[in-house]
């Protein structure tokens, strides 16, 4: 089949031109729900400065280190260099037919294409390219490099970029300026965004037949930056091109103000964040930048520079869920395989010793996928049509979390709760479990235990609040550290027992096909796949399918709860804690706009002050 589909997209690229899709009308965006907000004739975004001062320069610091600049291909997937595509500092290099608005829960605007055609089936899309996109190597971006993009995506390239064709029925030029999807019975309402959202690669810079080989060559975009320097494992710097052809689009406006990016890379979260107090780093909010632990601020924060006044901490509101964090079971190991014995050790992290103790009260205890939102099951009975989306997949959800009174096991806070300790003990008992000497022995015999990786001080005393539960049953639990291109590796082949990871670098309020990679059987085997829990359950599957096919949202919300409802039943992960506000430190020679969108700070809006 997908020799056939290669096939079918070269024979379409060599075809006489066909006519623009009947029965749809060019638009400047689209919404996934209901209509986009801004109208064709916006001028900018709403939390961008459109007079922001261009210029200066901007350092990053990341944990890790790099060997790859094409983020595009499964070798070196998780060790590749940060900005080329990314969702923290901005798609420098590389760009896609159109480009999402953070102050919306889903909805696109034109990139490099101008307009979009689309039926009200969505079974067919097209999309007009701008005719003055170009490469950074002054080429024109054309409909045959969109061809070329998803021929070699699929030939070569790393889910969940090769899986895109398998929906796709018929791809096809259809003028100068413009190309034609056509989806097949795969495709649900989602999938157009997708689509629109997929980097585009120019045919004339990459050859199709090395295109999955890592490489350390500057590679070319019609992003606003060109990799000018690159040293490898250490740092790599873009430069802003001149000639970047979208500077004026209504949608980069304010957007790309600095003349030159770094980012530097640093073994640890401690040198991390040692570079940023002695001014090497301009920014920092967290290892991960999604935000800083609020117990850092108060314990960290005294060095001279912040005492002066040269660097300063500001939060931000986030109106989206919280990012889930919290310690992964690999299911495809038989310890983990009893969903009972997962319940049980999900009873044992002890949030509230660890919320008094450690984080000074400052966190709230994460219980649902999409918490503190319409989309969350926390607290809300389950709706008619949650029953019916359910009522094929019996017992596949606690009675408790299906009529809404479900809540994580508490503890007093005192660390030696025995009530809960009882509660997490009977379950272990009822699937085969036993106390023998102080060990708690398995079905088999064998003393039960396992490891769980981490890569930071921080994952360490994460992990050590929950070992220290964990051994009061007798449960032996090791930590080991290792380094983030280590983990990042062992990620990538499942090679673990338990690890911190978290459902993305953000919550969202549109939850969509980004969940088949997280939590699909398909993805359950996939190297390099995001589904790290090895979660393979049809009810999942059908829920995710029910989303995504929703047409109005009423359906949309109740199969997004019927998910939370099955995730927060299979335990496959110990949701640990979040904090509602995000908080960034950085020098104050750095500026940002005065709106923050729902999606919380952006940081390629910001600029340098100008000297």
């Amino acid at each position: 089949m997908r020799r056939l589909l290669l096939a079918l997209c070269a024979a379409m690229a060599l075809s006489p031109l066909v006519s623009r899709t009947a029965s749809a009308e060019p638009r400047h965006a689209i919404a996934m729900q209901g209509e986009p907000a801004l109208p064709p004739d916006y001028r900018h975004f709403s939390y961008v400065n459109p007079n922001a001062p261009k210029g200066g320069s901007i350092t990053y610091c990341v944990i890790g280190s790099f060997d790859n600049l094409n983020p595009f291909i499964v070798k070196s997937l998780r060790t590749t260099a940060r900005g080329v595509i990314d969702v923290i500092f901005g798609n420098l290099v590389f760009e896609s037919l159109m480009t999402r608005n953070a102050d919306e829960a889903f909805s696109l605007y034109g990139l490099l294409a101008e307009t979009i055609d689309i039926t009200p089936d969505r079974k067919t899309v097209e999309f007009n390219l701008n005719p003055n996109a170009k490469w950074s190597d002054g080429k024109p971006v054309t409909p045959e490099d969109v061809l070329f993009t998803y021929e070699v995506y699929t030939e070569k390239g790393r889910p969940p970029y090769s899986d895109r064709m398998a929906k796709v029925a018929k791809l096809e030029k259809t003028g100068e300026h413009s190309v034609r999807f056509t989806f097949n019975e795969h495709a649900d309402r989602e999938f157009p965004l997708i689509i629109a959202l997929t980097p585009i690669v120019p045919k004339h810079a990459f050859d199709k037949e090395t295109f999955d080989q890592t490489t350390l060559k500057p590679v070319t975009g019609s992003g606003p930056y060109r990799i000018a320097e690159v040293e490898p494992g250490e740092r790599v710097i873009f430069e802003r091109n001149p000639d970047y052809w979208g500077k004026d689009l209504p949608a980069k406006r304010g957007f790309d103000n600095y003349d030159r990016i770094t980012i530097e890379y640093f073994l640890n979260a401690n040198s991390q964040f040692e570079a940023f107090k002695k001014g090497i780093c301009s920014a920092y909010a967290g290892p991960i930048y999604t935000g800083l632990d609020p117990t850092q601020v108060a314990r960290d924060f005294d060095f001279p520079a912040f005492k002066a006044g040269d660097v300063v901490v500001e939060s931000f509101e986030r109106n989206l869920p919280p990012v889930v964090t919290g310690f992964l079971f690999n299911t495809r190991l038989p310890k983990f395989a009893d969903v009972r014995v997962r319940r049980a050790l999900a009873m044992l992290y002890d949030f509230e010793w660890a919320n008094k103790n450690i984080f000074d009260g400052k966190f709230e205890r994460t219980a649902s996928y999409w918490q503190n939102s319409e989309l969350s099951a926390l607290g809300r009975p389950a709706s008619e049509k949650e029953k019916a989306l359910l009522a094929p997949f019996p017992g596949s959800v606690l009675p408790e979390v299906m009529d809404g009174t479900w809540r994580p096991a508490a503890t007093d806070g005192s660390g030696r709760d025995r009530a809960v300790l009882r509660s997490a003990f009977e379950l272990l008992k009822s699937a085969g479990f036993a106390m023998n000497g102080g060990a708690l022995t398995g079905p088999d015999g064998q003393p039960f235990g396992f490891e769980i990786l981490t890569a930071s001080q921080g994952e360490e005393r994460l992990a050590s609040i929950y070992q220290r539960t964990l051994q009061k049953l007798g449960i032996a639990v090791s930590i080991r550290s290792v380094d983030d291109a280590q983990i990042q590796q062992r990620k990538q082949r499942f090679d673990f027992e338990v690890v911190i990871g978290s459902t993305g670098f953000s919550g969202t309020l549109s939850p969509g096909i980004e969940l088949i990679g997280r939590w699909g059987s398909e993805a359950r085997d996939a190297e390099g796949s995001f589904n790290l829990a090895g979660v393979a359950d049809p009810a999942v599957d059908a829920m995710i399918d029910a989303m995504l096919n929703a047409r109005d949202k009423e359906d949309y919300v109740a199969a997004v709860r019927a998910l939370d409802r099955l995730l927060i039943s299979g335990a496959y992960m110990v949701p640990m804690q979040h904090n509602t506000e995000q908080s960034v430190a950085y020098w104050t020679y750095l500026a940002h706009p005065d709106k923050t969108p729902i999606f919380g700070f952006q940081l390629p809006t910001w600029w340098r002050k100008p000297e």
